[in-house]
C-alpha cells in the first residue's frame, strides 16, 4: 500500500523559509513523478513543483520558479520542497502525490495524479 506522509509546515514571516519533506512508503521511487501540490484559501488547487524519481527532472510553476527547489533522497524514499523568500500567496495546504510514469509528467499541466498525502499547513504571516 502506496503511502504519503507530508511535514515541515508552519507559521512562517514572509521573506522566510521552510522545508517541507514527503516521506512515501510502499513504493520504489524511480518508478513515480512526485508532485508538490498546494491549495490556498478561496482558490483551486494547483502543481506547482514536480521531480522525477528516476532522473531528477524538475518542473516549476512560475509563482514559484526562483524560489522553491524540489530534491529527492531516493535511499531515504524522501521528496523534499525546499522553499525560499516564502510571501502571503504562498499561503495554502501543501500536497505531494505521485504518478508511475515511464516519463517525465508536468504537476503543472498535467495535475492528474493518482496517489495523495494528506496535505501539511503553510502559513506566511507577519
Amino acid at each position: 500500500q502506496l503511502n504519503f506522509v507530508e511535514s515541515g509546515g508552519g507559521l512562517v514571516q514572509p521573506g522566510g523559509s521552510l522545508r517541507l519533506s514527503c516521506t512515501t512508503s510502499g513504493l520504489v521511487l524511480d518508478y513515480y513523478v512526485i508532485g508538490w501540490f498546494r491549495q490556498g484559501p478561496g482558490k483551486m488547487r494547483e502543481g506547482i513543483s514536480c521531480i522525477s524519481g528516476s532522473d531528477g527532472t524538475t518542473n516549476y510553476a512560475d509563482s514559484v520558479k526562483g524560489r522553491f527547489n524540489v530534491s529527492k533522497d531516493n535511499a531515504w524514499k524522501t521528496v523534499y520542497l525546499q522553499m525560499d523568500n516564502l510571501k502571503p500567496e504562498d499561503t495554502g495546504t501543501y500536497y505531494c502525490a505521485a504518478v508511475r510514469t515511464q516519463f517525465f509528467r508536468s504537476c503543472v499541466t498535467q495535475p492528474e495524479f493518482d496517489y495523495w498525502g494528506r496535505g501539511t499547513q503553510v502559513t506566511v504571516s507577519s
